[in-house]
């Protein structure tokens, strides 16, 4: 006697329904552009209806901001992978910073997080959503670094931003053709030159008075 699959809950439909729209949505984002995707394509391309469109999400630019913090929460587990099996806190730092330019290279996400991502939600959006993924992870490593002393101490937030700006830059360049080998080295001279410096060696004390010559 055959038997039958299961009958999914309503719970799972509707995450099944969502799921299908944020991944036609970002195909076709990243095929088309934001702006020359309409929502007729989307529901079509995800096999669904309008109604389950609007179900889920207000607009376009709603389900623009879950495909963005989804492509978010994906580069920052490559992060957190990238950084395992490393020995110091800035050697995490390091690593780190290089799973986030490899991650950066799936096809389609530096655009989508980079370019479209402000255009679309406004920088302070878009912050948001890094600050719960990509510097989040930086954020944790630059303050491990510093607790553990390799790092010297500097204002938290403000060189998180700064050095986020300088992996962004970097993957942007990477995406234009720039030498990946070449933006990774200039990088890590970013980071190491944040490196506590190392002690100074001690000054000889002056030789006891009856060891000096006359």
């Amino acid at each position: 006697m055959q038997q039958t699959a299961p009958r999914r809950s309503n719970r799972e439909r509707s995450e099944d329904t969502r799921d299908r729209l944020i991944e036609a949505a970002r195909r076709l984002f990243v095929e088309k552009s934001y702006a020359e995707t309409g929502t007729p394509e989307i529901v079509r391309e995800a096999g669904v209806t309008r109604g389950a469109l609007y179900h889920h999400f207000a607009d376009k630019q709603a389900l623009f901001a879950a495909v963005a913090e989804r492509e978010a929460e994906s580069v920052a587990r490559e992060i957190e992978t990238g950084a395992l099996d490393t020995t110091s806190a800035t050697a995490a730092l390091i690593d780190g910073g290089a799973a986030y330019l490899n991650a950066m290279t799936h096809p389609g996400r530096t655009r989508l997080l980079l370019l479209d991502g402000p255009a679309v939600l406004g920088r302070r959006r878009m912050d948001e959503i890094e600050d719960r993924h990509g510097n989040r992870t930086l954020r944790e490593g630059l303050h491990a670094a510093m607790e553990a002393g390799a790092l010297r101490s500097l204002p938290l937030d403000a060189l998180t931003g700064l050095l986020a700006a300088a992996f962004d830059r970097a993957a942007l360049a990477i995406d234009a053709g720039s030498d990946a080998d070449a933006q990774i080295k200039a990088l890590n001279g970013l980071i190491e030159g944040l490196a506590t410096a190392p002690a100074p060696a001690p000054t000889p004390a002056p030789a006891p008075a009856s060891t000096r010559q006359a």
